[in-house]
């Protein structure tokens, strides 16, 4: 069958660096780091004592404040960024036929803010256990999606994606699978993660994962940098609206770009560190370029995982340069974790934003805070180191790993009729 094309109508953004689309890539292409000491909760006990949280947020200036309660935090942030998404692309007011209008949504941990908040409660309290009666639906991270399908009446596909870090890009490579098989018109997708709490930080503290460099946070995520020493955990969430394309065509949308292809691929190695040949990293990239019907010398820059942790970055460089070859050098590469920190299941989604925006300025934003080479890593390949850089590109393939060894990658292309 003839497989249909899928371009971007919508954008959203809740971010640690700008709580809109427009702020937060504006920041993105600055180099503004989101990085601060938590303001969340008291961390002074902790081994890390800062993060990269969404700032100024109050959900009742968004949603109403009854709703408001029965929501986790991570669901909140979904809301406000697909709410963003759907304005924007300006669908619901154009397409009255919603049982062909999906909601998929990846969380890679969903309600832990609840979690936490309902166990303090019951450990504290003496007699019969007293929950609230929203503990369950608040907490499971497919409510993201439900509630974001309840209230815009929206019938079409509905569930969230669990892959660890990867999520959200499962989430937009199945809704770009539903779509262009014909299944569904559009697809509000993305996701979002709410874990800058007790038991997040001190949950990827017991793991040696974070960075410790409580006296300069806004240093601390420093991908393929030497003196890396662990990632920087963010929040938020992003959204994006994907579309078939004469759907889209037929209504006036705006098109941002096109998606053009989607890879998965598991690296079966160990349960949170990465193969450290890169090779489920590798074929993914791969399985991407192929579903794209693309050549890798096509693809201009290349969005990474870069976590800044010190396997994570070396084992997605070779990776890279496996699956580039000489071509490699041509690329940009850069990771905005370095600015966003690590949103964990929602990273995929702002990375994918960054990809789409880059593919529509011709701008590729920069991988900050290097001030030492790593000497395990080639000179010779163009991170874009600290300062965003402008040049023509044409297709961007974004990368997002997940502890389980999940592996995705996604391509966008500029849009072209």
């Amino acid at each position: 069958m003839e497989l249909k094309r899928v371009v971007v109508t919508g954008l959203g953004a809740l971010t640690p660096i700008g709580n809109t689309t427009s702020e937060f890539w504006q920041n993105l292409i600055a180099g503004k780091s989101g990085a601060a000491p938590i303001t969340h909760f008291d961390a002074s006990l902790f081994k890390t004592q800062f993060a990269c949280e969404v700032k100024g947020f109050n959900a009742n200036d968004f949603i109403d404040r009854k709703e408001a309660r029965k929501m986790d935090l991570f669901t909140q942030y979904a809301m406000v960024s697909s709410d963003e998404a759907l304005a924007d692309s300006g669908i619901l007011a154009s397409d009255p036929n919603h049982d062909r209008i999906g909601v998929i949504w990846g969380s890679g941990i969903g309600g832990l803010n609840t979690f936490q908040e309902e166990a303090k409660g019951y450990f504290a309290s003496e007699g019969p256990p007293r929950l609230n009666p929203f503990f369950i639906p608040k907490m499971i991270a497919d409510m993201a999606a439900g509630q974001i399908s309840i209230k815009n009446n929206l019938r079409g596909p509905n569930y969230v994606t669990v892959s660890a870090c990867a999520s959200a890009t499962n989430a937009i490579i199945d809704s770009f699978n539903i779509i262009r098989l014909g299944k569904a018109d559009a697809i509000v997708t993305g996701g979002s993660e709410a874990c800058v709490n007790e038991m997040g930080m001190g949950g990827f503290n017991a793991l040696r994962a974070l960075s410790t460099r409580n006296e300069t946070p806004e240093t601390a995520s420093r991908p393929f940098d030497a003196e890396r020493d662990g990632f920087v955990l963010g929040e938020g969430s992003g959204a994006l609206i994907l579309e078939e394309y004469d759907h889209a065509i037929k209504r006036g949308a705006k098109i941002y770009a096109e998606v053009i292809g989607g890879g998965m691929s598991g690296d079966a190695y160990h349960m949170t560190a990465p193969h450290p040949d890169g090779l489920g990293a590798k074929n993914t990239m791969m399985a991407a370029i192929e579903d794209a019907q693309i050549n890798p010398e096509q693809i201009d820059y290349v969005n990474v995982h870069g976590t800044s942790t010190p396997l994570g970055d070396v084992a997605e460089v070779k990776a890279i340069e496996e699956v580039f070859g000489e071509h490699a050098f041509n690329l940009n590469i850069s990771s905005t974790k370095s600015m966003t920190g690590h949103l964990l299941g929602a990273a995929g989604a702002i990375e994918a934003l960054a990809c789409i925006l880059s593919v529509k300025e011709d701008i590729v934003p920069p991988t900050i805070n290097n001030t030492t080479p790593d000497p395990a890593l080639d000179e010779k390949l163009n991170f874009t180191f600290n300062k965003a850089e402008k040049r023509t590109v044409n297709i961007a393939l974004s990368n997002t790993f997940g502890f389980g060894g999940h592996n995705t990658s996604i391509i966008v292309k500029k849009y072209t009729p």
